[in-house]
């Protein structure tokens, strides 16, 4: 009995671990030193299906200059399937972010309610995607900048397609 307990404890918190983006208490750089690109600022629309439903709900991004490296960061639509995460205080989510170069990828840092989030940013013509990277991208303990560096750089390397959490990824936005 004790043995069934506690193999379902550990697949309910490998499912749980599993199942949000990633986040640390590090930025992929030390400070922000990519100039913010005046092609991004501005409110971009994405559509996204909710769970269990045919539906596509609209999701905003907003972003505005903070600093000259610096961005205000602003998601807005339904975002209720963000209540589990506790990451909800309104009816947006604001936070601030900033750019890094890895391995000629761009990635935003982004920091909401205390905590970072790394996503890839891919802008196609006149389509932004916000990619964000899964919470199990990699095994590694986490004690430094560089160290998260190193894990993206390898995770982006040895994999074809790089483990992003799809719940929360942003494809094909298009400005508004």
């Amino acid at each position: 009995m004790k043995k069934i307990y506690e193999i379902s404890l550990l697949f309910f918190l490998s499912v749980t671990l599993c199942s949000c983006p990633y986040s640390s208490p590090y930025y992929l750089d030390e400070k922000s030193s990519i100039y913010v690109e005046d092609a991004l600022l501005g409110k971009w629309i994405a559509f996204k299906k909710i769970q269990g439903s045919t539906r596509e709900e609209e999701i905003y991004l907003t972003l505005t200059r903070r600093t000259d490296t610096d961005y205000n960061i602003t998601f807005t639509g339904n975002l209720n399937q963000l209540r589990p995460f506790n990451a909800l205080i309104a009816d947006s989510l604001t936070g601030t972010a900033f750019m890094s170069t890895v391995d000629e990828r761009q990635f935003f840092n982004i920091r909401i309610n205390a905590r970072n989030y790394i996503a890839e940013m891919q802008l196609k013509g006149d389509k932004l995607s916000l990619l964000p990277l899964a919470e199990g991208f990699t095994a590694k303990m986490i004690f430094n900048t560089a160290a998260l560096r190193k894990s993206v750089e390898v995770h982006y390397k040895t994999r074809v397609h790089p483990l992003l959490d799809d719940d929360f990824c942003l494809h094909n936005m298009v400005k508004l």
